[in-house]
């Protein structure tokens, strides 16, 4: 993406950037891009300036800042800060009267603990409350309806009409110009790459074209051959008669000084409006927008994002208030409407540039929320080739191709709704449109009791019911086997533990067809994969490779595992769809490679385990013995009459291979190694277990403990950067780096029952230092074990503290990796 940058600014002295749109979005972006210097910017929007008739024009404004994302959370952060040094004539652009969330149920005063430890991971400040103080900050609560609350002094309101107003206005001083009354109605390009739009009015030329367009952002991608997985969703909004006791309480100025309050357990937000009371309601049936007819829909409305007003739906949410906010049975809903705005299927936002036409950016589905801070992270993208905050969660090309159908997009968004306030666990997977896509050993999971987790539209065993047995033997030879608490027992079975120490002990057989996997052949394949990535590929045919992909920054794109199969062909095992797309945009002109995505047509068993060669090697004519078949090399050969590629490589941590056949094979494939295995004691074992092994054996998890946001060093991988070999992205400023600040440790905690899940804060001296990215209850050694971004000066033998749900829990940073440090059981 940099040299991309690099290249359109060699092109033209002064690109052209056109925005799509002047809502929140299109005018925080034209502010950051004209203040890094491209100043010939125009912003076009179809309404007029700047209650345009989108999302922004009607949005309340809350920001709330923490996020079990942190990408999320930094974006709200900044935009925080950001609005609150806006300047405009009409008053403030944000009012930090702080954010109060409630709860009445002893489940959200649990969730309240959550979000506490996620605000100290992320830096932000905030205070856990009991009832009697929630109702001293916010006075109209009924005390007695609430159990607690958090209390994050930060938070507060957007005046989004003014926010984006001024930062147009900063944008407009710099040279950007804004028209209103321009719809887009075409895109113009030539030869790949944009050229312009055309309006009614004529032809705009750009060099740089981004879709801000908010709700009608998926009708204009359409018409660049792009999906952009977004559904407009109608949110009801009322506001009330005066309040008596809001009378006087706020100037015509302020309009607000009680903090803007949540009470998820209902679906349900408040903020003051002078001496009125703003009410929002998630709890309503989701009511997708037909675009189609959205016109006709709201004719007569104030704009057409603002659907009439539905009073039966909100029925519900005034009843809950009454009881909440007592005050306002002497008030009445004095005007209310649906208004429209953009969900997901995944709730995150959507960035990127189109892979197929160049300069085709997209910022689409952003709350006000996180409106700069996605501005930000664009202008960063787009000028300087990537963003310094990492953006994978919301990257364009993040979906898998059935998470691209109308009906995927539809079901999965309207979900998204129904879940804006709901307490979602970090393992809970969605119920519906699920099946998509499954491994040639899925009837015989099933038949084994396999409890399917769901990622990348995959059907994966988690654990098997087949194996409690083997828990109970565990039991009776006095293996303690820890309880958990009711939300790290949520998604989970101790099965996992009995299946993690067979593996251990014994063989077991894990189905790995889920990994993604690609074909780079040609004749260039080699050169393109050295400049890629950071280790050297240029080995014998039948080697395989532990890699990274790296940005122009210097910053982790991916981890990838590559297998040379022929002088001219490579199997890659990455991370998912932005692996393909980065090296799709890497492809040399010439045709001199190909890349192909192989996953759908082929499936994989991992065998793994003491007796994993006892199992194998009779099924196999060639020797696979720890001579014949050395760790990280293939093997093309047969099991029986399977032809088989045979990667000796284990992300587990014990001697095996990754075994791989083509799809048409599968079944045969597993019947045969589980008819060979039960002579040695095979069993199935699952994802639980998998990550399990994995955290022992300090093995990371590309997107949970390292992304672009992280160097090799920090995240102890550099000991696949081999500067040696040559150019390659990132090399240079890994050259230049600084020394890293914080780095990616292992924790291992004392008390054997000690369960955390990820992304707690970690304390040192009862201050917040550092978050846990993933962890996993080690079966070996008895305890949980942690990823931890410490800072730099952190060693090994420090004691450190980890908060979980109102209580800390003590662990030492240990030396890495915390199992078989030798690599001995690998090596057999």
């Amino acid at each position: 993406m940099l040299r991309a940058a690099q290249q359109l600014e060699a092109l033209v002295a002064q690109p052209k950037v056109v925005i799509i749109g002047a809502g929140i979005v299109g005018t925080s972006l034209a502010d950051e891009i004209t203040a890094r210097g491209w100043t010939d910017v125009t912003v076009l929007d179809r309404g007029p300036l700047f209650a345009t008739g989108g999302s922004t024009s009607h949005a309340p404004g809350l920001v709330f800042q923490t996020n079990p994302s942190k990408t999320m959370s930094e974006f709200a952060r900044y935009t925080a800060t950001k609005f609150g040094s806006l300047e405009h004539p009409g008053g403030w652009c944000f009012n930090p009267v702080g954010g109060l969330e409630v709860a009445t149920t002893p489940q959200r005063l649990t969730e309240l603990h959550r979000k506490s430890g996620w605000a100290q991971s992320w830096g932000i400040q905030g205070r856990l409350l009991d009832a009697a103080e929630c109702a001293t900050l916010h006075p109209l609560l009924d005390a007695d309806r609430i159990l607690g609350g958090f209390h994050t002094p930060a938070d507060g309101l957007a005046k989004s009409l003014r926010a984006a107003e001024a930062q147009a206005n900063r944008a407009i001083a710099r040279g950007a110009q804004f028209r209103p009354h321009q719809d887009v109605v075409e895109v113009l390009s030539t030869g790949g790459r944009v050229t312009g739009v055309r309006t009614a009015d004529g032809v705009v030329d750009a060099d740089v074209v981004v879709c801000a367009a908010g709700f009608w952002g998926a009708q204009l991608g359409k018409t660049v051959g792009l999906t952009i997985p977004l559904v407009p969703m109608a949110h009801q909004y009322v506001k009330t008669g005066q309040v008596a006791e809001l009378v006087g309480r706020n100037s015509d100025i302020a309009e607000a000084g009680l903090p803007i309050l949540r009470h998820q357990d209902q679906d349900l937000y408040y903020r003051e409006h002078g001496d009125r009371i703003g009410i929002g309601y998630y709890g309503h049936k989701p009511m997708p927008v037909d675009m189609a007819t959205l016109l006709t829909d709201t004719a007569g409305e104030q704009m057409p994002s603002m659907l009439p007003f539905t009073d039966d739906d909100f029925a519900p949410a005034w009843r809950e208030s009454l009881q909440l906010l007592p005050t306002l049975g002497d008030s009445k809903i004095e005007e209310g409407f649906n208004g429209i705005f953009s969900f997901t299927p995944d709730g995150m936002s959507i960035m990127g540039e189109h892979r197929d036409l160049s300069g085709f950016w997209v910022a689409e589905a952003v709350w006000v929320t996180h409106s700069a801070g996605v501005a930000k992270a664009m202008a960063e993208w787009i000028i300087e080739g990537a963003p310094r905050t990492d953006v994978h969660e919301c990257d364009l090309y993040r979906f898998e191709k059935p998470a691209l159908s109308a009906d995927f997009i539809l079901e999965t968004s309207s979900q998204a709704f129904v879940e804006v306030y709901d307490i979602v666990h970090p393992h809970q997977f969605r119920e519906k449109l699920r099946g998509l896509r499954t491994s040639p050993f899925y009837t015989r999971e099933q038949e084994l009791g396999a409890f399917f987790f769901e990622g990348g539209c995959w059907e994966r065993p988690a654990w098997y019911e087949s194996n409690a047995p083997l828990l109970q033997q565990l039991r009776d030879r006095g293996t303690h086997i820890p309880e958990r608490e009711p939300w790290s027992a949520k998604f989970y079975s101790p099965i996992s533990i009995a299946e993690s120490v067979w593996t251990r002990e014994h063989v077991a057989m894990y189905d790995m067809t889920p990994l993604t996997r690609y074909e780079v052949a040609g004749p260039g394949a080699l050169e393109l994969l050295q400049r890629l990535t950071t280790n050297n590929l240029d080995k014998s045919v039948g080697s395989v490779t532990y890699t990274l992909m790296l940005d122009e920054t210097g910053g982790i794109r991916s981890d990838l595992t590559v297998a040379r199969l022929s002088p001219t062909s490579f199997q890659v095992g990455a991370n998912g769809p932005l692996d393909f797309d980065w090296i799709t945009r890497q492809l040399p002109d010439d045709g001199s490679v190909t890349l192909r995505d192989i996953t759908g047509g082929t499936c994989c068993i991992g065998v793994w385990g003491p007796a994993a060669r006892d199992l194998v090697q009779p099924l196999c004519p060639d020797d696979i013995s720890h001579p014949g078949l050395k760790y990280f090399r293939s093997l093309q050969t047969y099991l029986g009459a399977i032809p088989v590629t045979m990667m000796r490589v284990s992300y587990v941590g014990e001697l095996g291979w990754e075994i791989y056949t083509t799809a048409e094979h599968g079944a045969a494939l597993w019947d045969l190694l589980w008819q060979a295995g039960r002579d040695h004691g095979v069993i199935a074992a699952g994802r639980i277990a998998f990550n399990s092994l994995r955290i022992e054996k300090g093995y990371r998890s590309w997107g949970a403990d390292m992304t672009a946001e992280h160097t090799p060093k920090a995240a102890g991988v550099d000991f696949a950067v081999r500067p040696a070999k040559g150019e390659f992205i990132g090399k240079a400023a890994l050259e230049s780096a600084d020394e890293p600040r914080t780095m990616l440790r292992s924790i291992v905690f004392d008390d054997p029952a000690a369960i955390v899940l990820g992304k707690e804060p970690v304390l040192i001296d009862g201050a917040p230092v550092g978050y846990v990215t993933s962890a996993a209850y080690s079966a070996t050694i008895g305890r949980c074990i942690a990823y931890a971004w410490l800072p730099a000066t952190v060693e090994p033998g420090d004691v450190v503290t980890v908060e979980y749900l109102g209580t800390t829990r003590a662990a030492v940073v240990h030396t890495e990796p915390v199992v078989d440090p030798d690599m001995t059981r690998i090596r057999r």
